[in-house]
């Protein structure tokens, strides 16, 4: 099989040279209908990449009053399904959820899939997977989801996909306020404020908010404090820096399973980010030297069932992780039509983990304190030849301290047809090399591990009809990974081993529809055949809403449907089935003052994500937002 996706490769390749050595006698007229940063680091048409990138706007972000981005992305985005336990919070660790799935490819715990804030990675560097709880609609400008390998660009972790934050930054002259308090079900309540400024070469984003649930099971508290700041300065018309700092801290209790409930299992959570990024922009050259850091203290008493005879903990479990790294990329176009992006990237990523004893006198005990590096080159030719033809080609050489060397392949091809329609191929391969965890830590650790790794193949087609008004997306696809990271019983014992494989076959569907000025309808579909069964991967996923917009008032409501959701494989495979109808409406009291309501789960159906954990019944939350 390696044989072949080689060949088909290199005949992609080589149809690209082919393209770069003509001559363009047509002119390129594009009009930017979706311009995306991911996928291609530079901004770019979305219709000249041959990856799927979908895109949740501010509009759709701020429409419900969600606290987090990832419930939006959930409803919006098709083959994307996110875990959830609660009203508010995702915790870590045992009982925690927000584990992202696409296309049934995630990992455990959410290792497959890279969270990006700016293009930049975000993940704990002991354990190698996000912290949900971080991601929160108060710094969020827009999200661009890439569904299938992102790992060209972006390395390790990008095998099943990628989401990346875009936060928010004014680019016209102005001064902007936004306040909001909202409170309902289970003494849930979430404060915030966000400003932005732009005033000739300078440019700022802070936020600050504040929420917090008693939950809808006893000793499910949760409670988060989160601010951001992002500063910018122009200095010139082509060169500008931007800093972006990001602090979280979150307190999170887990009550264990209804059947096996858990006392004092509490985590206090710090999360911080930080970034630095020197730009320039010419006309035929764009790109970016970037410095990043984010880490974090985990404090966690793994608690104790006293149903079950057990004693609380004597010992607690923390954790300090870091990640850093510089990311360098550089796009020219050295002719008509051409696009080729050269980047480089390094990463240091590693922690210490260690019980700390809560009696007097009894002494603390290391777990470990280990780091590792990643260093990784790319080049991605990208020529639109022709005025219909885009054609993708490129290739990442990555090396890690302990996987050692991966080859990151991609190709694809882009046609863009009469009547904004468009057609798209993509072979791609993607990996993820073995976390820290995997490899060290706890029993079933095994050194000897190999990267995880992943090959994509899709064909999309996505038209806009009716002067825009209807849009039209499908897509099939196919991929198969192996070398999967499994524990097993081997040698009469637990161990980390590269054994499992994943063939995931299905299709996605996205139509929306503006009937008339301010009236939406919007829905979504997706279906995935799994071979090998996947927990938290629906087989069928469908979203459908329509929203009313006026000066005075908004509305809206939306139906989801789930069906063969996975919660348990073993002993017994565990399926869940279920609807949700949620509502929310806003009334605009004076100039920006405007009163929310939104209502999730409205029919009260009893269903799991994770299993266990029921969902709450019906919720409902309200309060007032200022924009000024």
């Amino acid at each position: 099989m390696r044989t072949y996706h080689l060949i088909f490769c290199f005949l992609l390749s080589f149809a690209v040279a082919r393209a770069n050595n003509q001559e363009q006698q047509d002119s390129i007229n594009i009009d930017l209908q979706e311009v995306v940063a991911t996928g291609a680091r530079n901004t770019t048409d979305s219709r000249l990449l041959p990856m799927t990138v979908s895109v949740v706007g501010s509009s759709q972000l701020e429409e419900t009053n969600s606290t987090s981005v990832l419930p939006v992305i959930n409803s919006q985005v098709p083959g994307i399904f996110i875990t959830q336990r609660g009203i508010l919070g995702y915790g870590v660790s045992t009982g925690g959820s927000g584990g992202i799935k696409i296309r049934g490819i995630g990992g455990s715990p959410n290792t497959d899939i890279l969270v990006l804030i700016d293009g930049l990675p975000q993940y704990a560097g002991l354990y190698g997977h996000p912290i949900a709880d971080n991601y929160q609609t108060m710094l969020a400008q827009q999200v661009e989801i890439i569904r299938g390998p992102a790992s060209i660009f972006y390395g390790s972790n990008a095998m099943g996909g990628v989401m990346n934050i875009i936060t928010r930054q004014p680019t016209k002259d102005t001064v902007m306020t936004n306040l909001h308090l909202q409170g309902g079900s289970y003494y849930t309540l979430d404060a915030g404020i966000t400003n932005q400024v732009k005033y000739k070469k300078f440019s700022s984003a802070i936020g600050f908010n504040y929420s917090r649930t008693n939950g809808h099971r006893a000793n499910m508290d949760f409670d988060e404090y989160n601010a951001f700041v992002k500063l910018g300065y122009d200095f010139t018309k082509h060169w500008k820096a931007v800093a972006l700092g990001n602090i979280a801290y979150f307190n999170s209790s887990n009550p264990g399973t209804v059947s096996d409930p858990i006392e004092d299992n509490d985590m206090h959570i710090l999360r911080g980010t930080a970034s630095l990024s020197i730009e320039n922009s010419y006309e035929n050259t764009s790109g970016a030297i970037r410095a990043y850091y984010n880490g974090g203290r985990h404090k966690i008493n793994d608690g104790y069932r006293p149903q079950n005879s057990e004693s609380p903990q004597q010992k607690l479990y923390l954790h300090t992780d870091i990640m850093m790294g510089v990311s360098i990329y550089q796009a020219f176009a050295f002719f008509k039509g051409n696009t080729t992006t050269f980047g480089f990237d390094y990463q240091h990523f590693g922690g210490h983990a260690w019980n700390e004893s809560i009696i007097p006198n009894m002494p603390d005990n290391d777990i470990i304190k280990k780091s590792q590096d990643q260093v990784a080159g790319y080049i991605d030719l990208r020529q639109h030849a022709l005025s219909w033809l885009s054609l993708d080609a490129g290739f990442r050489l990555d090396w890690h301290s302990q996987s050692g060397l991966a080859y990151i392949p991609q190709a694809g091809i882009s046609f863009i047809l009469p009547k904004s329609a468009q057609i798209k191929l993509i072979a791609n391969r993607g990996f993820r090399n073995p976390t820290i965890r995997e490899l060290y830590m706890y029993k079933p650790a095994n050194d000897q591990l190999k990267a995880e790794s992943l090959w994509n193949y899709e064909l999309s087609y996505k038209q806009y009809l009716y002067d825009n008004r209807i849009r039209i997306g499908t897509n099939v696809f196919y991929l198969y990974a192996d070398n999967m990271i499994e524990t097993r019983i081997t040698d009469g014992k637990q161990q980390n081993v590269n054994t499992g494989q994943i063939h995931n076959t299905g299709f996605e569907i996205e139509f929306s529809y503006t009937i008339i000025k301010g009236l939406n309808f919007s829905t979504n579909y997706s279906f995935l055949h799994m071979k090998e069964k996947q927990l938290a991967a629906p087989e069928h996923k469908l979203n459908a809403a329509i929203t009313y917009h006026h000066d005075k008032f908004r509305i809206g409501t939306d139906i989801q449907y789930i069906a063969g959701l996975y919660t348990a494989l073993q002993p017994d495979m565990i399926k869940e089935n279920y609807v949700l109808w949620n509502a929310h409406a806003a009334v605009r009291i004076y100039k920006g003052l405007w009163a929310n309501l939104q209502a999730e789960n409205l029919l009260c159906q009893k269903y799991e994500i994770t299993q266990g954990f029921p969902m709450p019944p019906a919720t409902i939350i309200g309060g007032v937002s200022w924009h000024f």
